[in-house]
C-alpha cells in the first residue's frame, strides 16, 4: 500500500462522502493524518453510485465544442435527443448558460481539454493505487473501453474529439462493425463502425466500490458521520471546524467535496463558482441475459452500456432541471428504447431507475485547490460526468497540499478563483 511521508498530523473535516472526499480521506490517512468525513446521506449516496461505472480517461473533449450553439435547439426539441430540458427551469439556467456557451470555440476547447488529461491520463492506475490493499480492489477492472458508431461516416463527424484525443498522446484502434463484432460477439450487427480505446478499465459495482473504500476509512481509524454540514466555523481568518444540526466537529483543515452542495458552502468563503446540475439518469436490466465484454458508448444516444455484477447498466443523458428530486419519465424511456433497440434479444428479471446531480462548472473543468480567503479550506467538487474517473486523482492532489507537498503538476487550470475576475 502506497505511503505519503506526513510532516505533521493533522485533524482534517471533509464534507462529502462520494468518491473525491472518501479519496481525499484515504490518501490523507496514509499521511497520518486523522479524518472525519461528514455527509448527509452516508457514503455513496449521490452521483458516484449512479455514474456509468467507466474509467474514461480519454473523455477529455467538453460538450462545449464549436457548433453547440447552432445544434442545442434543434436537439432541445427533438424527442430522441440524449439533451433535455424543464422548460420552466429555463429562466434559471440563462445566468449559467451565459457562461457556458461562450466557451464553444477552439482555444477554450484546447484548453479544457488540456487541464482534463492531466487530471484524466491515468485514471486506471490511480483507482489502483487507491484502492489496493482494501476489499474495494476487487471492483476495478483495467481493460478497454468502446465507442459504437452507425456507420464510418458517424464516426468522421466525430472527428473534431477524436483529433484533439490523439493530440493528447492517446491511444484507439478504429474497427469496422465485424470487427467489434468479433471482439465481443454480444455485438454482433448491433455497430457499423467502432473504436476501442486500451489502457482504460471500469468499476464493476461504483456503489459497493466507494463504500468499501468507506470501510476501510473507517477500519484505519477514521469517522464518518451522518449529519448535513450547515456551516464552516472561523476563528483568526481560519476554519476551526464545522457546524451540524447537532454539533460543532472541530478541525484543522476543512474539505469542501460534496458535487452540487458545494456550491452555497464555496459561495460562504467567497468562491462564486458557475455550477448547475447536469441531471443524469441510469437504467439496469437486472440479471440480464446478454453481457458485455466491455463498456461501450453508444455514440448515437451520448449514453454508455456498462457490464456490472448481475447487472447492465445504460447511464447517458444530460437533463437540465435544477435540483428537484422528481424525475422525468421521458430519458428514462428514451434509455430502455434505445437499449432495446440495439439489443432486441435480451431478457432480464427487471429494470431499476435512477436519477442524479452531476455539478457542472461553466468551463467544463472542476474546482480543486485552497481557497483564497482561507489557506487551510479546499474545494475538490465540479467534476461534471467524470467524478468517477478523476476521484482518486483529485483526492490525492488535495491530501498532498494539506500534507504540505506541491503536486507534479500546475494546478491552475482547476484554480478556485478563476471565475472572479
Amino acid at each position: 500500500m502506497e505511503k505519503i511521508s506526513s510532516k505533521k498530523s493533522k485533524r482534517v473535516v471533509i464534507i462529502g462522502a462520494g468518491i473525491v472526499g472518501v479519496s481525499t480521506a484515504i490518501w490523507l490517512q496514509r499521511a497520518g493524518h486523522d479524518v472525519v468525513v461528514v455527509d448527509a446521506k452516508g457514503p455513496a449516496s449521490g452521483t458516484s453510485y449512479g455514474n456509468a461505472g467507466i474509467l474514461a480517461s480519454i473523455a477529455i473533449v467538453p460538450v462545449t465544442i464549436p457548433g453547440l450553439m447552432s445544434k442545442a435547439p434543434t436537439m432541445l426539441l427533438n424527442k430522441k435527443s440524449p439533451l433535455f430540458l424543464r422548460w420552466s427551469y429555463l429562466p434559471k439556467l440563462m445566468p449559467f448558460l451565459a457562461k457556458y456557451l461562450p466557451h464553444t470555440n477552439d482555444a477554450d476547447v484546447n484548453r479544457i481539454a488540456d487541464g482534463l488529461t492531466l487530471l484524466l491520463q491515468d485514471s486506471a492506475d490511480q483507482h489502483l493505487s487507491l484502492a489496493k490493499g482494501t476489499e474495494a480492489e476487487r471492483y476495478v477492472a483495467p481493460g478497454n473501453y468502446c465507442f459504437g458508431y452507425v456507420d464510418k461516416d458517424a464516426f468522421d463527424q466525430d472527428s473534431y474529439g477524436w483529433n484533439i484525443r490523439r493530440e493528447r498522446g492517446y491511444k484507439f484502434e478504429e474497427m469496422t462493425g465485424a470487427e467489434l463484432a468479433q471482439y465481443d460477439p454480444a455485438l454482433q450487427d448491433v455497430f457499423g463502425y467502432g473504436v476501442k480505446c486500451p489502457e482504460h478499465g471500469q468499476i464493476t459495482d461504483p456503489g459497493a466500490y466507494v463504500k468499501a473504500l468507506a470501510a476501510h476509512v473507517e477500519e484505519q481509524g477514521g469517522t464518518f458521520v451522518l449529519e448535513e454540514v450547515k456551516d464552516i466555523k472561523f476563528e483568526n481568518g481560519a476554519a476551526v471546524g464545522v457546524v451540524t444540526p447537532k454539533q460543532n466537529i472541530e478541525a484543522d483543515e476543512v474539505v469542501v467535496a460534496t458535487g452540487m452542495w458545494s456550491g452555497p458552502l464555496a459561495k460562504k468563503l467567497g468562491v462564486k463558482v458557475p455550477l448547475e446540475a447536469e441531471r443524469g439518469y441510469h437504467i439496469e436490466f437486472v440479471n440480464p441475459s446478454i453481457q458485455l465484454k466491455s463498456p461501450i458508448m453508444v455514440s448515437s444516444g451520448k449514453f454508455a452500456m456498462t457490464p456490472m455484477e448481475g447487472r447492465l447498466r445504460c447511464a447517458g443523458i444530460v437533463e437540465f432541471g435544477g435540483l428537484s428530486e422528481k424525475r422525468s419519465r421521458a430519458p428514462l424511456d428514451l434509455l430502455k428504447e434505445q437499449a432495446l433497440q440495439l439489443l432486441p434479444e435480451l431478457k432480464y428479471d427487471r429494470i431499476d431507475e435512477w436519477m442524479g446531480f452531476r455539478p457542472s462548472t461553466s468551463d467544463s473543468l472542476p474546482v480543486i485547490g485552497a481557497t483564497e480567503n482561507y489557506k487551510n479550506v479546499w474545494l475538490g467538487f465540479g467534476h461534471q460526468h467524470i467524478g468517477l474517473t478523476a476521484g482518486p486523482k483529485t483526492g490525492r492532489w488535495i491530501a498532498q497540499m494539506i500534507n504540505g507537498d506541491k503536486p507534479n503538476v500546475d494546478l491552475e487550470p482547476f484554480s478556485t478563483q478563476r471565475f472572479s475576475s
